[in-house]
Order: structure tokens, then C-alpha cells, then sequence
């Protein structure tokens, strides 16, 4: 062989050879145990849930705490040791907690305890990390004010905190990385009040929450209109941070982060997951914080800087919302059966609600941290770079991203256990960018915008305003 040849081939070989020896880049894949999650939830466990807690007759935030059969009392004791049979059944693995405030306003005329009952499982390599799912387990009917009255509340919210205790019931025996944590919580319907004892404790315990998955009126399938949908449900996720500041919100303004806050990326999260592990159902992301003119527990969160989304029914029956328990007698409603009682919940629709959640927590808990520090550069020129800091857990990272008017991630490339990446002819002005890490087991973050827009860190600017709270 000539020698030309010959050194030719010795450094096609060699390059070969260095390829072959270099592993790929971490890349995420599909996941057996969460298919299997997403067939687990039990319909005859949530039902027994929402039965028993329909039982209590009024789960008003200013009903009464002392009897054992009726009331917010009884009904909060239930859940304590509903939550401490699970964790029983697991060898300890839940501590359960009853953080409370006392409150006086609006719609609390005389100072009241508001008491959430919160189960935690640690997490055994980023305890700090958390993942949080709640429901509210207070109830009302017409009169917001009215206590005594029986108020079932068997989709307003019973579903929701019926889908938060199978779901601890089913990751009770998994492993997480990160704390999970199943919250319901109380004073809902009087001012949000639970969700704002949740957002303090999780401040002044230090957590990093990297979401809250409210589920708040997700048990029902057929709408006041006639229209039924058991495959959808509804994902409301705000678009600019509640608490950024004016410099930030003038340097999104100019260089976008309209659409790409922590908690719009959850939701995208949310609508991946549906896409891989259920294809009966489907994520219908809403561009808002919450329903027109309405809200729900994510709200203190967002505000305490935590990212967090509403999960709500594709459609709602108003008959069957904050009513007195009546048949309708008018020509316009007559027949109509007002009052939230447990008839009007479709328990198939219930369960896939409840696997969304359950895959969503397990998968966010094993993969790594959302990066951090993510900045593009590429100004004038006609390749991007992005920069980011590493997280622990990660075995590498993608880089996304789409055409600044997409609704979702359109491209993706893996890039292997490294801190930045140039994008080669991509041209940073035509397209939106973010960053994702992946685990060793092919588990993926959620995608992090760049710059305070997007970060899913609690920014100083939040501390010092839940302090000043």
C-alpha cells in the first residue's frame, strides 16, 4: 500500500475508533414505569374518597372544627389519617404536616384558623428540590358566607383532593430525587387562604418548588352547554412572572419571554407527557393564570415566585358550582338539579386527570434540576450561543428551540455533559431558545427560557415581597 494511502487510512481508523469510544449524548426516552403509572389510578379508590369526604355534609372553611362527623374539622382529621394509613403502608415514608395561619378579611369576618394537611415524601438526593400537588378541601354553596348548610362539594374540590391522595397513595412506593409533596388545603373558596399558608411554609422551610400542580374542579365531563369531553383537560398557566420587576419586565419586553415563564414551560411539560404516556386524553393549554375573572391555590404560589398551573376540567356545569342544594321550578331551569353532589362525576375522567398528575410528579422528581443561568448571545452574526450552569443529576442537556410564534418546542438537539452550545446557522433574531437536562435513565427536565423570564429559580425580588406579605 502506498504510504499516502496507508496514513490516509490509519487516520480514518483513529477517528473511528475516538468516535466509537465517545458515548453518546443523554438523551430522554420513554419510560415503562411511567406507562405504568399511567394505568394505576384506582377509580373505586377515588370514588371511596369523594364519598366519604361528600359525607362530612359542609367542608366550609367556617364551619365547625369540633365534631368528628361534619364539618372542615372532621373532614381535615380524615384526611391527616387517610395521608398517615398511606404512610404506614410505605414503612413511615410520609411525614404529615398541619401548617395554619389565622385569618380575619372579606370574607372571614372574625379570625379563623385555616389549616392545611400536607404529606411529604423526602426526596433522597435533592430533599430541597420540590414538587408539589394540591387540591382545596373546603366547600360552599350560594351564599359564601353560609356555613351550616350542606355543601357537598364532590367536584368543587373533593375531586381535586381525592386526585392528590392517589397520587401519594401510588408513589408512595416509588423512589423520587426530589420531595414530593400532596397538600390539601383549606380556605379556598374564602380568599385563597390555603394556598398562601402553603406558599409561607414552603418559604420558611427553604424549599426550591419547582411546581405546584393545583387540581381544582377536575371530576366532571359534561359541561352546562351539553358538551361532553372526557379526553381533555385544561392546563391555565400565567405568561409573565407575577412578581418580575420593572427592569425585568423591560428587558422582556424588548427581547421576549411573553409566552415562556417557568410555569407556561410546566404546562408544556404537562402537554409532552399526555402526548408519550396518554393517548386517550389530551393537555388544552390556556394562556392564562386562571379562569376570566376567577382564581385558584396557584395563586399565592405564583406570587411567592414559585412556578405553578391550574389543572381544571375541559368543561365546566355552573349548575353544579357554589349552589344550594335545589331543583330548578322556572321555565328556564326547570328539571335542573343544582348542587355539587357526587352524581356529577365521571370517575374514568377522574382517573386520567389523576395519572396526568401522578406521571408528571414522578417524572419532574428523577429528572434533574431545571438548568440555571441560561443567556444566549448571537447579535449580529449568524450563530447562536447558548451558556447555562450546570445541575447536579444531569448527564448531559438539549437544546431547544422554535419560531418565535409557536406554541411549542419545535427543535431539539442534545448536546452532551457540557455548559453552552453554538447553534451553526441559526440566527438568534428569528427564533425563541431554551435548555433542558437530561438524567443518566433518560429522564428530562422542563425547558428553561433564558434570562429572568424563564428561570424557575425564586428570584430575591420574590423573597423580599412574601417578607413584606
Amino acid at each position: 500500500m502506498p504510504r499516502t494511502a496507508f496514513l490516509l487510512l490509519s487516520a480514518l481508523l483513529a477517528t473511528t475508533t475516538t468516535a466509537a469510544a465517545a458515548p453518546p449524548p443523554a438523551m430522554p426516552h420513554e419510560q415503562p414505569a411511567l406507562h405504568a403509572l399511567a394505568q394505576a389510578p384506582s377509580e373505586a379508590e377515588l370514588r371511596a374518597t369523594i364519598t366519604r369526604l361528600v359525607g362530612f355534609g359542609t367542608r366550609h372553611t367556617l364551619s365547625d372544627t369540633k365534631s368528628d362527623t361534619r364539618g372542615i374539622g372532621a373532614a381535615r382529621r380524615w384526611v391527616k389519617a387517610r395521608f398517615e394509613a398511606i404512610s404506614r403502608d410505605c414503612g413511615g415514608c410520609l411525614e404529615v404536616v398541619t401548617p395554619a395561619q389565622v385569618f380575619s378579611g372579606k370574607r372571614i369576618p372574625t379570625p379563623t384558623e385555616v389549616m392545611d394537611v400536607v404529606a411529604i415524601k423526602r426526596g433522597q438526593r435533592d430533599p430541597q428540590r420540590v414538587i408539589v400537588m394540591s387540591g382545596h378541601l373546603d366547600s360552599r354553596v350560594s351564599d359564601v358566607m353560609n356555613a351550616t348548610s350542606d355543601a357537598p362539594g364532590a367536584n368543587d374540590d373533593a375531586s381535586g383532593v381525592a386526585a392528590v391522595i392517589e397520587a401519594a397513595r401510588l408513589l408512595s412506593k416509588q423512589d423520587n430525587d426530589a420531595t414530593l409533596v400532596f397538600a390539601a388545603l383549606s380556605g379556598e373558596e374564602q380568599g385563597l387562604y390555603g394556598g398562601k399558608v402553603l406558599a409561607d411554609y414552603a418559604v420558611a422551610h427553604g424549599w426550591r418548588v419547582e411546581a405546584q400542580l393545583n387540581n381544582d374542579i377536575v371530576g366532571n365531563s359534561q359541561g352546562q352547554n351539553g358538551a361532553t369531553d372526557n379526553t381533555t383537560v385544561r392546563v391555565f398557566s400565567e405568561g409573565t412572572k407575577s412578581n418580575e420587576t420593572p427592569a425585568q419586565a423591560d428587558y422582556r419586553r424588548y427581547h421576549g419571554g411573553e409566552v415562556d415563564s417557568p410555569s407556561r414551560n410546566l404546562a408544556r411539560y404537562l402537554d409532552r407527557l399526555a402526548g408519550n404516556y396518554l393517548p386517550d386524553f389530551r393537555v388544552n393549554m390556556v394562556y392564562r393564570t386562571d379562569r376570566y375573572g376567577r382564581g385558584g391555590d396557584q395563586v399565592p404560589l405564583l406570587e411567592a415566585g414559585y412556578p405553578a398551573v391550574r389543572v381544571t376540567e375541559a368543561h365546566e356545569n355552573y349548575t353544579r358550582q357554589h349552589q344550594d342544594l335545589r331543583s330548578g321550578h322556572t321555565d328556564q331551569d326547570q328539571g335542573v338539579h343544582y348542587g355539587d353532589t357526587i352524581d356529577g362525576i365521571d370517575f374514568r375522567y377522574l382517573a386520567r386527570v389523576t395519572a396526568l398528575n401522578t406521571i408528571a410528579m414522578a417524572a419532574l422528581s428523577r429528572a434533574p434540576a431545571p438548568p440555571t443561568g441560561i443567556d444566549t448571545a448571537g447579535a449580529v452574526a449568524t450563530d447562536t450561543t447558548l451558556k447555562w450552569r450546570k445541575v447536579p443529576g444531569a448527564a448531559g442537556y438539549r437544546v431547544h428551540w422554535r419560531d418565535t410564534t409557536a406554541a411549542q418546542w419545535q427543535h431539539a438537539r442534545a448536546v452532551g455533559d457540557v455548559d453552552h452550545a453554538v447553534l451553526k446557522d441559526v440566527v438568534i433574531d428569528d427564533w425563541f431558545f431554551g435548555v433542558s437536562a437530561v438524567s443518566a435513565d433518560g429522564y428530562e427536565s422542563p425547558v428553561v427560557f433564558p434570562g429572568d423570564a424563564g428561570s424557575f429559580e425564586r428570584s430575591p425580588a420574590a423573597a423580599a415581597s412574601s417578607a413584606a406579605r
